[in-house]
């Protein structure tokens, strides 16, 4: 396993993984409005591999950022989703769920975890838009969140939330930066639980 630096090199790489991450996905959302036979073979899923990218790992716990989204975003988010309350300890998704789109925590808290790997998980507080790599490629959860505290959380769905990206570039493109980062994380944490699990057998 090749394990996470920081030289200029790896920080080019990611740099350049973003940019591309985000014109592979802006395509794939053009072509939305497209008919069939108009829109051209972009698989994101098969280029996956391409996007994802190492960093040293994000911050975890209460501190942990990264997916925090800007005003604009929330309001955007707020007039295409419905309000849910989840009580503490029950999952908004779990690992290898179908997708359901995006989950945007409104009050309370919400933990996002890792299977097999308890110290990266993350206490993610009002702000903090979940499930956003999954809703992107159509594929299920890779990770799992549930409500740590009694929780008020927006439900987005994927085509809602796929329909909000394509009407709003702007948008599409914070949030787009948004997966670069929860993708670099989720694809250290599994190669972190995959070298824990070598240690151990």
């Amino acid at each position: 396993m090749v394990e996470p630096h920081t030289n200029s090199a790896s920080v080019q790489n990611g740099i350049r993984a973003s940019s591309q991450s985000r014109q592979i996905l802006m395509l794939q959302l053009h072509s939305r409005g497209r008919s069939a036979s108009q829109r051209p073979v972009i698989s994101v899923t098969a280029r996956w591999k391409v996007i994802w990218h190492k960093y040293t790992m994000p911050n975890v716990g209460t501190k942990s950022n990264i997916l925090k989204v800007s005003s604009k975003l929330k309001k955007s988010l707020t007039t295409a989703g419905v309000v849910e309350h989840h009580p503490a300890n029950q999952y908004l998704f779990e690992l290898d769920q179908e997708n359901q789109g995006v989950y945007l925590v409104l009050k309370g808290k919400v933990c996002l975890s890792v299977k097999d790997l308890a110290k990266l998980d993350r206490i993610l507080t009002a702000g903090c838009l979940l499930g956003v790599p999954a809703t992107f490629t159509g594929r299920p959860y890779s990770l799992a969140a549930v409500a740590v505290t009694d929780a008020e959380v927006l439900h987005v769905e994927r085509s809602a939330f796929l329909d909000l990206m394509t009407q709003k570039p702007e948008l599409c493109r914070e949030t787009t930066d948004m997966l670069s980062r929860e993708v670099s994380y989720i694809q250290a944490a599994l190669a972190e639980r995959r070298r824990q699990k070598g240690i151990s057998s």
